[in-house]
């Protein structure tokens, strides 16, 4: 008896009707369409066996240190991350590759004391950044300014050293204080005298003993160069005065030998 076979439409739709495979989800973590839940996990690290469709990750509440070069699996669609409550100290600059959808990243209550511009760049749509309740003394302005669609920055509880060192930030808070809803909880941790008192309360007269005394390249490139040359510009300059002086003594010298009788 010979086997029958589908029409090639019927086919088609039977495909189509099929129930689609289950989406990967770490055994440590519990999962939704589109979301996994991995908090409270005791996890040292970010699981990679996660759906690729994955929108929204929580990892807080686990006993993550440091996030290497590329700690992501490939996410293309994850919209919000939330790290808070673990306990980290360093994030590499290529550990957020891959997350350029992101819009919302949580790193409060963790700590950090360090961060720098290029960690956040592949960032390009992210929105609402964290950083809350860690160990920032200070926070270099590029790293809101790598941030295109940063709307709302969350700086307080951290320990701010309100020095000369400050001022970068101060300034960049001054001109964007719409990205800052929490702008009047950030609070100087030191020195002593400054203590609790609030960053936003110093004035452009609070700055001025602050000098910026540091050279760009150009300007170490001139000095380099103009240095020297004003240095054997001025040894020739002497040396011809000094010829000078020295023509102008043998003349005077030579004229009063004439006069004699």
């Amino acid at each position: 008896m010979g086997c029958r076979r589908l029409p090639g439409p019927v086919l088609a739709l039977l495909l189509l009707l099929r129930p689609p495979p289950s989406a990967a989800c770490p055994a440590a973590c519990r999962c939704t369409p589109g979301e996994a839940d991995c908090s409270e996990r005791g996890l040292l690290g970010v699981p990679w066996s996660l759906s690729a469709n994955t929108s929204a990750l929580w990892l807080g509440y686990n006993f993550i240190t440091v996030l290497g070069p590329r700690s992501f699996p490939p996410l293309p669609g994850l919209r919000l991350l939330s790290l808070a409550h673990n306990r980290l100290e360093l994030i590499h600059p290529q550990a957020l590759l891959g997350l350029g959808a992101l819009q919302e990243l949580d790193l409060s209550h963790n700590h950090l004391s360090v961060l720098t511009p290029d960690t956040f760049l592949p960032l390009t749509s992210l929105a609402t950044l964290n950083l809350g309740s860690n160990r920032l003394g200070q926070l270099e302005p590029g790293v809101p300014g790598a941030l295109p669609q940063l709307r709302a920055l969350l700086l307080q509880d951290n320990p701010w050293v309100c020095s000369c060192s400050i001022l970068p930030l101060w300034r960049w808070l001054s001109h964007n204080r719409e990205k800052v809803p929490e702008k009047s909880l950030l609070r100087c941790r030191a020195p002593e005298q400054l203590n609790k008192y609030p960053i936003m309360a110093f004035g452009d007269e609070s700055f001025r003993q602050c000098q910026d005394t540091s050279l760009s390249p150009q300007q170490y490139i001139s000095s380099f160069i103009i240095g020297p040359f004003s240095f054997m510009a001025s040894i020739f300059f002497c040396t011809f005065l000094g010829s000078l002086v020295v023509f102008y003594h043998s003349l005077r010298r030579d004229s009063h030998c004439w006069r004699r009788p």
